[in-house]
This record gives structure tokens, C-alpha cells and sequence, in this order.
């Protein structure tokens, strides 16, 4: 897997930062966020560094179906499936996205709003 070795995520796929991992397989890696908005807050990242949804390639589909399955999955795990959950991908910092590597947030365990403000 590509990965750039200034990433705080790719770190953490590593292992050279500690995180409270929820799930891993040859392509993802999902961990609990330290900052979190919701009772469950799970981010889902790539192993591929992919900076953001603009540098997605066609080679990459799958890699993002396998990404929104893994939450599925995890969502199921944790719980949340029946009342609900959020997954959000951020592109760009006026979106939201403060670490450049892809990745899908996984919300849940509370009610949320539409629009999302």
C-alpha cells in the first residue's frame, strides 16, 4: 500500500501512533476518533494514501465500495444499524477535512439534523 510518511493517518495505520482499533483487513483500518461529536464516532481510512476524493482514481471504485461496506459492517457491530447512523466523507478544508488522507466518519448513538449546519 502507498502511503506518505507525513500522514497522521498512515501513522496510525502503522502502528507509530496508538489508536483504539475497531476493525482492519488488507485495505482498511478503522479507529475510534479522539475528537468525538456522537457516542460512536469511528473514522474508516484507506491503507492507500489517497489525499482527498479528488485524487480517487477509476482504479480506486472498489476501494471506496469496500470502505461504505466496512461501515455497514461496523455499524451493525456497534449496534446503530435499526435506529441510525451518519457516514460522511470531508473534501477540502471548506468542507471539513483537517487531515489529507480519505476518510469516512461513521455517527451514531444520538439523533441528528438536517442540514447538517
Amino acid at each position: 500500500m502507498s502511503e506518505s510518511p507525513d500522514c497522521l493517518f498512515c501513522k496510525i495505520i502503522n502502528g507509530e501512533i496508538p489508536s483504539k482499533k475497531v476493525y482492519e483487513d488488507d485495505s482498511v483500518f478503522a479507529f475510534e476518533d479522539i475528537n468525538p461529536v456522537a457516542p460512536i464516532h469511528i473514522l474508516i481510512v484507506p491503507k492507500k494514501h489517497i489525499a482527498t476524493l479528488n485524487e480517487l482514481e477509476d482504479e480506486d471504485t472498489e476501494l471506496t465500495g469496500k470502505i461504505v461496506q466496512t461501515a455497514k459492517m461496523i455499524a451493525a457491530d456497534k449496534g446503530i444499524n435499526e435506529e441510525g447512523y451518519r457516514l460522511i466523507f470531508n473534501c477540502q478544508e471548506k468542507a471539513g477535512q483537517t487531515v489529507f488522507h480519505i476518510h469516512l466518519h461513521i455517527l451514531g448513538g444520538r439523533t441528528f439534523g438536517w442540514p447538517p449546519g
